[in-house]
């Protein structure tokens, strides 16, 4: 199957997803950030009067709290059912932003300008066959100074198989290097819902070397890259939850990366 097939494919898994997460939404408060944690606030900083381009944004809360800080806000996402919600709540929160449903690597030609930041965070890399392209199209977003930022969860906690339920019964299962072929999930129903009608997904893992390099190939600058022994989501079993509300290996703490966060700029 072609990349441009897997992608189709994907785009209807998501467009079911993001119609399940739409339902599910709380009532969300305008004052209240929502869809990033203190982490991306506090590595990204100040955002008041700047232009925003968030990459891959899903419901666009992500990309609608940054609007609440003041910046002028652009979400890309390929789901159109994402992108329909992410206008819905724009004009329900009384927060402006542009929201546009396209495929990352057919952006250059649908979207012009330039950008004070691109933004992209967790659970993004995945769903991209090709980083170079996709680092390029970063850079040309990018105005002179400008900067991109990116959390993800780190390619490294990706390796094991999903089942563990302790940290003893971790196995590897994955190569952490980028393979010619994607990794082809099945996806099951949430219990109590009606079955999806898209049961797989085709996914592609990028080591942290390859990620950096392809964004140094690109022009950009690294100014940090942090790893951190934790991440925002139960990624494995045996992940448990502190009440700072990050995910951790019990009785290991610090022992293995789970997520990552850099900063590069033009």
């Amino acid at each position: 199957m072609a990349w441009p097939d897997m992608t189709a494919n994907n785009r209807r898994l998501w467009d079911e997803l993001a119609a399940r997460a739409a339902a599910e939404l709380p009532a969300l408060n305008v004052d209240e950030p929502a869809g990033l944690t203190a982490l991306e606030l506090m590595e990204v900083g100040a955002v008041a009067g700047k232009r925003l381009l968030h990459l891959q944004c899903h419901l666009g809360l992500g990309a609608l709290s940054w609007a609440r800080l003041g910046a002028q806000v652009t979400g890309v996402d390929f789901s159109t059912t994402a992108i329909k919600t992410a206008q819905r709540l724009s004009r329900e929160l009384s927060l402006p932003a542009v929201f546009l449903a396209a495929d990352l690597y057919d952006l250059p030609g649908l979207l012009p300008g330039a950008f004070d930041i691109v933004f992209s965070s967790f659970g993004v890399l995945s769903w991209l066959p090709d980083l170079t392209a996709w680092a390029e199209i970063v850079a040309a977003y990018l105005s002179p100074g400008g900067f991109f930022y990116l959390a993800e969860f780190h390619p490294l906690a990706r390796v094991f198989r999903e089942d563990a339920q302790r940290v003893k019964d971790l196995r590897l299962a994955y190569s952490y290097f980028t393979t010619p072929e994607p990794l082809t999930w099945e996806i099951a129903s949430p219990a109590n819902q009606r079955a999806l009608t898209t049961t797989h997904s085709f996914e592609w893992n990028h080591s942290l070397g390859e990620i950096v390099s392809a964004l140094a190939r690109a022009g950009l600058r690294l100014e940090f890259l942090h790893e951190f022994p934790f991440c925002s989501e139960p990624l494995l079993p045996c992940l448990v939850q502190g009440p700072d509300n990050w995910w951790r290996l019990p009785d290991h703490d610090g022992s293995l990366p789970l997520m990552f966060s850099l900063k590069a700029r033009r």
